[in-house]
This record gives structure tokens, C-alpha cells and sequence, in this order.
């Protein structure tokens, strides 16, 4: 998964593949996901996101699953 901010454009972009893009689908005016031909997430792209998702800092946790 890759993260980038274009500061710019105040643009986020979330990748999470790198295959081909099938179709882009507009979730409202700034938030668009893009689907593979087999519908699964590629990327997210999130226009004003400091407006839109209120970004002022990233951070990242992976959670282990828990061996019981």
C-alpha cells in the first residue's frame, strides 16, 4: 500500500495495488475509487482531503491477529 500527498492540490492518493484500473466510480464531488475488472479496491483518491477527511497527520498501525 502506498500513501501519497499532493500539497498543491490538497490531494491524497491511496494505493492499494498496482493492477490495471477497470473502472473509476465517484463516491461524491471529491472521493473517487478505482475497481479492477474483478471489482476488487485499487486505489482512492480523495480531492481538499484536508477538508474532506480532516488529514492533518498519518499514521499507520498494523494489528497482529491474536493466537488464542
Amino acid at each position: 500500500m502506498k500513501i501519497k500527498y499532493f500539497s498543491d492540490t490538497d490531494t491524497a492518493l491511496l494505493e492499494f495495488s498496482e493492477n490495471e484500473v477497470y473502472e473509476t466510480k465517484e463516491i461524491n464531488e471529491n472521493i473517487y475509487i478505482d475497481l479492477g475488472k474483478d471489482g476488487k479496491l485499487i486505489s482512492m483518491t480523495i480531492e481538499h482531503a484536508k477538508e474532506q477527511a480532516t488529514i492533518k497527520e498519518f499514521s499507520y498501525q498494523e494489528i497482529e491477529k491474536e493466537i488464542a
